[in-house]
């Protein structure tokens, strides 16, 4: 077709049809423009060609307008050919506003279209499950086809999408019914639930079994067939996306299942990304890895092949060798001809879900390799090393599911680099193997290093799984997880420390005697809680911030350098130190600073060395706060040794009385001088009941910021 340089306001594009008769398509004048502009960048699209009509001559315009009237019918024919049900079939009117229903499944409960996968899957294996069931009882029923297996394929060329099973199939009644069930009659009881609801909570919509319709976000048309034993005929139920029927008949291509239900989706424009290998083996392996059947993808591979040559080309062939009478020297023998190569599509299978679901399994029966291999899966590289420890385990009461928690041996990248907001939440939630989500928030902060698997059959299957975070259900599994995983970190903590595994041998001298090595020269046993806390003790700290709930069992995990730890090693439990504690002693001292050495000299230490008295010293930025936020341990206070109102209690209260006011009053014009001297900077000068070594302190008031403190809020980055 050919473009005046003066168009009209609205232009008019004559797209011919048939001899002498023409069709008229009106456009816009700015999307006219707009299509002109594209082409013209583009060159040509398809058939379509754009030139100026003066540059060509009349055989080329003869020619140009043909081509261009020969697409135009094609597009014409394709947009214009009515949709045909397939043959046989019934038409069956929805009784409810399915355009209502859809509207509401792809506007207001699916936020990620890749789910539709994730519910075909799923319903798979549970008609997989049920064949399964039956066949206990009842073996005849898998028949010729024995194998328990879905298949998923792709083709481009038609752009549409099947998932194949050899589940327990159903009848025409069935497609009529369990198909038709959320039109008929769901879609009202769901639009009644919904508006009786003050929350307008839409878990319930399981109920309906929407799940099959999130089919429409991806589909313009879902055609399923089936096969049950039951019913001598394969059906096919077929329906339009936003059609207010669907047809129901006997399958045209017979009887091609065996039994089991095959969906096919014929994919919208703006869906072909579903037709790549990729996106969907990726898709399979994030929502359906440990799907119990196995889950396969077909492949379409082109290869390279020598062409097979026909009866025709091998006559030839054969009589040129027999007139050929040229002697061939032996190099021409020993040079073959390369054979002629052909491109040919072949076909595989590959299985996607090729790792085991283990939670599912007695524990009993599962080797430490095992687990350890399954810390590969679920920590999916996230965290590097083996897993420190884990639990296995099945709750039972209000709501039942089993769980795997593993507890890493090395700190993740994110975690390291103190990112808090890039720690991806550890713990995956499943519904009978199939993932929900892995963005849960199952753990607290403070435990977002822990990973591992939730699976329960409890939670409802409903369409919007997203929405399962506000569950009541979800907070109860999150309180029992949590109680778990502080019980794992506990069990750590209480280990025996392991026997050496290794034993030296025995080095004797030039006379046969045996050379005693010094115990001084071997590296004392550090136990492994120790090793471990030294990573993850900030995270146990924070959590005694956070989680007032857990805060004392939180505490009895956590360890402390002291005054009577000298070792890199060694550590102590507040436990160990209120254990240990003098007779007179009611407070537990601590001591928060920036190094150990620097902390072991300072002044404020002297009293306590003097009376032999435990203190605790806070390294961590994190201590403060700690600190600030927990004031105590098991009914004992924590007292900070940079701040005033430390007591000792080791000597006659009456008698430290009466000195103390002696020396006050003696150096009472040094004080008020002192005071004088330094005016606002200090709040008060005091004559100190414990100073050793050095002349004079300064400390902190008992409700204000320590040294160290202040120290620690200077160096925030965004402190003015």
């Amino acid at each position: 077709f050919f473009f005046q340089n003066n168009l009209p306001t609205t232009p008019t594009l004559l797209l011919k049809q048939q001899p002498r008769t023409s069709t008229m398509v009106r456009y816009s004048a700015a999307a006219f423009l707009a299509a002109i502009c594209m082409l013209s960048s583009n060159g040509s699209i398809g058939n379509f060609g754009l030139v100026r009509a003066a540059e060509m001559t009349e055989a080329e315009q003869a020619a140009e307008t043909a081509a261009a009237n020969a697409a135009a019918e094609e597009m014409i024919e394709a947009i214009s050919t009515p949709y045909s049900p397939p043959e046989g079939s019934s038409a069956f009117a929805y009784e409810a506003e399915v355009n209502k229903m859809l509207d509401i499944v792809i506007n207001s409960l699916y936020t990620n279209k890749d789910i539709f996968l994730r519910e075909l899957i799923s319903n798979a294996s549970d008609a997989l499950d049920k064949i399964r069931f039956l066949s206990v009882t009842k073996p005849e029923l898998l028949g010729d086809t024995p194998n328990l297996e879905m298949k998923i394929e792709y083709d481009p060329d038609a752009k549409t999408l099947t998932i194949r099973d050899t589940g327990l199939g159903m009848t025409k009644d069935d497609l009529i019914k369990n198909l038709g069930t959320v039109a008929r009659s769901g879609t009202t009881n769901f639009m009644k639930a919904l508006k009786e609801s003050e929350t307008n909570d839409i878990s319930q919509i399981g109920m309906f079994g929407v799940g099959f319709y999130s089919t429409f976000l991806v589909a313009d048309r879902v055609s399923v067939a089936s096969k049950h034993n039951d019913d001598d005929t394969q059906n096919v139920w077929e329906s339009l996306n936003g059609e207010a029927s669907f047809h129901v008949g006997p399958d045209p291509r017979g009887n091609t299942l065996g039994r089991g239900t095959e969906i096919t989706l014929h994919l919208k424009e703006d869906a072909e990304e579903y037709l790549s290998p990729y996106k969907l083996k990726e898709m399979i392996g994030h929502y359906s890895e440990f799907v119990t059947h196995p889950v396969s993808l077909r492949q379409i591979k082109t290869i390279q092949v020598p062409k097979e040559k026909d009866e025709f080309d091998e006559e030839e062939e054969e009589k040129k060798e027999d007139g050929d009478d040229i002697e061939v020297s032996d190099e021409d023998e020993a040079e073959e001809k390369e054979p002629e190569m052909e491109e040919v599509t072949t076909y595989e299978y590959e299985q996607i879900n090729t790792d085991p679901a283990i939670w599912a399994r007695d524990k009993d029966g599962i080797t430490d390799e095992e687990y350890q291999e399954f810390w590969k899966v679920v920590s999916k590289g996230d965290s590097a090393g083996d897993a420190e420890d884990w639990t296995h385990f099945n709750a039972e009461g209000n709501i039942n599911f089993k769980s795997i928690l593993y507890v890493p041996s090395e700190v993740p990248f994110a975690l390291q680099q103190g990112n808090m907001e890039m720690m991806k939440p550890g713990l995956r939630l499943y519904v009978r193997k199939v993932l929900i989500s892995d963005e849960f928030d199952l753990m607290p902060r403070y435990l977002n290093f822990i990973k591992g698997v939730v699976d329960s059959d409890d939670l409802p299957l409903n369409v919007n799984r997203e929405t399962l975070q506000e569950s009541k259900i979800v907070k109860i599994i999150k309180k029992k997880l949590v109680r778990k995983a502080l019980e794992l970190i506990r069990k750590m903590s209480q280990q025996e420390m392991p026997a050496d595994d290794e034993t030296d041998e025995a080095e004797v001298d030039a006379d046969g005697n045996v050379i005693v090595k010094d115990d001084g020269d071997k590296k004392p046993k550090v136990h492994p809680y120790i090793t471990w806390y030294k990573k993850f003790g900030l995270s146990l700290k924070m959590g005694c911030i956070d989680d007032s709930a857990n805060k004392d069992k939180l505490q009895k995990l956590l360890r402390f350098k002291s005054s009577k730890a000298d070792g890199e090693d060694e550590f102590v439990s507040l436990q160990e130190y209120v254990d240990r504690m003098k007779e007179w002693q009611k407070e537990i001292y601590v001591f928060p600073g920036e190094s150990i050495k620097q902390l072991s000299e300072s002044s404020f230490m002297d009293a306590f060395n003097d009376r032999d008295v435990e203190v605790l010293y806070l390294t961590d930025s994190i201590d403060e706060y700690f600190i600030g936020n927990v004031r105590e341990f098991n009914g004992v206070k924590f007292r900070d040794v940079t701040k005033e109102g430390v007591k000792f209690s080791d000597e006659d209260e009456d008698l430290a009385k009466r000195r103390n006011k002696v020396y006050a009053d003696k150096f009472s014009p040094l004080t008020k001088y002192l005071k004088k001297l330094y005016g606002a900077d200090v709040s008060r000068v005091a004559i100190s009941k414990r100073l050793g070594r050095a002349p004079a302190i300064v400390s902190s008031t008992e409700w204000g910021n320590s040294a160290n403190m202040d120290r620690i809020m200077r160096a925030q980055a965004f402190a003015h």
